[in-house]
């Protein structure tokens, strides 16, 4: 049984955009879509789309939103198969627990206004952080269409092997192109005394960035057209600015051994909260 394609929705526009997304992602996948609303999440944002006063207005509204979310898909990709859920539970422990069984977790962004929508909220960071499975959080402006053989680009932060085999995957259903990027710097105080380092230390620093790509990128697809950056700069710097152009970043993170779930680093951190397109977190084992 294939895994379905999970989308947290809240009846905000953002997650309304992630259900369009995550439409599109079931039906690359060939997997059913799950739409699930923890009631303990703030109340939708407008009037219940019902008058029905026979029930708790919490569950009318939770009921409202699921409805709209799960016709909306329909719209996206009518032959899509749809099922909803509604959890009386905290959405960070609620889709927590979704990601076991998943193939993907999708969320909007949850910022407001001004600067604030360049941050992503608290349930979204903790998901990204403790998540099972790859979470997907709907960055960026743009329309975000994913239709099979649309083509696009996407960009990797090149790390551990899970967020590449993602990468590579996604790539190769939606036959896109794979930007594949591994920042790198030289200590501000290097030193030149070692004979290796003489002459030009940032060279190795840059050789070793190199020796990683080929290293994680030693199995690609065949139809998977992959380009290898390394570039000089902090990777959060580095990865922020190539999203400008994108369709989508991916980066991992590690489950650090002995603590709850995955500790999320600078980079990491840094693209969910400014990124220009949607960012994908996959967890990697140690």
């Amino acid at each position: 049984m294939d895994l379905p394609v999970v989308v947290g929705v809240d009846g905000s526009e953002s997650s309304l955009r992630a259900v369009d997304w995550a439409a599109d992602e079931a039906v690359l996948r060939g997997a059913p879509l799950r739409l699930v609303y923890a009631s303990l999440w703030e109340r939708y944002e407008g009037e219940s789309l019902t008058d029905d006063l026979t029930k708790p207005s919490d569950e009318l509204m939770a009921e409202d939103v699921v409805d709209v979310a799960a016709q909306r898909a329909h719209r996206r990709q009518p032959g899509l198969k749809v099922t909803t859920q509604i959890l009386p539970e905290e959405p960070e422990y609620a889709l927590v627990h979704e990601s076991r069984e998943a193939a993907a977790l999708v969320l909007g962004s949850r910022g407001r206004s001004g600067f604030v929508e360049m941050l992503l909220g608290s349930v979204g960071l903790t998901v990204a952080a403790q998540a099972h499975c790859p979470v997907v959080v709907l960055r960026g402006s743009h329309d975000n269409q994913v239709r099979t053989g649309s083509g696009g680009r996407i960009v990797l932060g090149v790390g551990g092997k899970e967020a590449v085999a993602f990468a590579l995957r996604e790539a190769e259903l939606r036959g896109a192109e794979v930007d594949a990027v591994r920042a790198w710097r030289a200590p501000a105080r290097e030193t030149t005394d070692h004979p290796l380092l003489a002459g030009e230390p940032a060279r190795l620093h840059e050789q070793q960035a190199s020796d990683t790509l080929e290293e994680a990128l030693s199995e690609v697809p065949e139809k998977v057209r992959v380009h290898r950056q390394t570039v000089e700069g902090p990777a959060r710097q580095v990865l922020l600015a190539a999203s400008h152009t994108a369709d989508l970043l991916v980066v991992g993170a590690r489950r650090n051994t002995g603590h709850l779930g995955l500790q999320l680093g600078r980079v990491a951190h840094g693209v969910l909260h400014h990124a220009a397109c949607p960012v994908a977190v996959v967890p990697e084992r140690t």
